[in-house]
């Protein structure tokens, strides 16, 4: 085998390492993608998505390409919106699918996409359902919150105080029984009618530049405050803007997806990552 093909991508500077890998050949372990992710000794990213033929991971799905979602710390996540519209973007220029509408297979369940011409893509995000409440502490300060399950389960608090003003460089604290895989905390200021500001602390990451499934619960989440299930809403978060709309039973996620780079892997760095 000659080195291992990568790419680089970001959408709203949430960024991954995408692994071509049709065939479902490659061995993701664990300690691969943490070193991939590493942003000292690898390539840097907060995930990889592997591009993979759902057959070749056995999966049922209505789509012919599966992503395989890994955090950067090399666990395994449901879904990632901002992944899946990077994943997207990178099909339709690979000439694996032709631009418009299509479906892609994740964990969370079949994910429709839209690429439209300016390679800008939604995608059909599914339900956003409110699960209940919990609390999350920052600081030693604690924030109520709203569970939003989105394929993957979120905590998000609506607060009056500026989001920039948040201490997120160590993980938060929040209710372990009621979130025993973890959780992704969604922190949101109003701005307006149909406008929100975000920052996010991702499960497995960190603080990261943009969480996609993060702005569909938030807008998901302030509505629900608001007293409705239906709305849609531009979310600010530090890596862009993203449009979302959410209603009974659906949600749509809109926004950029950029390609910035490809090479190849070397295969003693990869070998060696694997037995790190």
């Amino acid at each position: 085998m000659g080195g291992i093909e990568f790419l680089k991508g970001h959408g709203t500077q949430n960024d991954f390492v995408l692994l071509p890998d049709a065939a479902g050949r490659l061995e993701l372990t664990e300690a691969r993608v943490a070193a991939l992710c590493d942003r000292r000794r690898g390539l840097g990213a907060d995930g990889v998505l592997r591009v993979v033929k759902s057959e070749a991971l056995g999966e049922e799905s209505a789509g012919e390409w599966f992503m395989d979602y890994r955090n950067a710390d090399g666990s395994i996540a449901e879904m990632c919106g901002n992944g899946v519209r990077v994943f997207a973007r990178y099909l339709v220029d690979a000439g694996l699918a032709a631009e418009g509408e299509f479906v892609i297979g994740t964990r969370a369940g079949d994910r429709p996409v839209v690429v439209h011409p300016d390679r800008s893509v939604t995608v059909h995000m599914g339900p956003a359902t409110i699960t209940g409440t919990s609390v999350t502490v920052v600081a030693g300060e604690p924030f109520s919150g709203v569970a939003v399950d989105v394929g993957n389960p979120h905590l998000v608090s609506v607060i009056e105080d500026d989001v920039a003003g948040l201490d997120l460089r160590e993980q938060p604290d929040f209710d372990h029984d009621v979130f025993p895989a973890g959780v992704n905390l969604e922190f949101v200021n109003r701005l307006g009618e149909g406008a929100l500001r975000m920052r996010v602390h991702e499960r497995g990451v960190g603080e990261t530049r943009a969480c996609g499934t993060g702005t569909v619960a938030a807008v998901a989440a302030a509505l629900h405050l608001a007293g409705t299930d239906t709305g849609a809403s531009a979310v600010d978060i530090p890596g862009g803007r993203v449009e979302v709309t959410v209603s009974r039973g659906a949600s749509t996620l809109s926004g950029p997806a950029e390609i910035v780079a490809r090479g190849e892997l070397d295969e003693a760095w990869w070998a060696a990552a694997g037995a790190s």
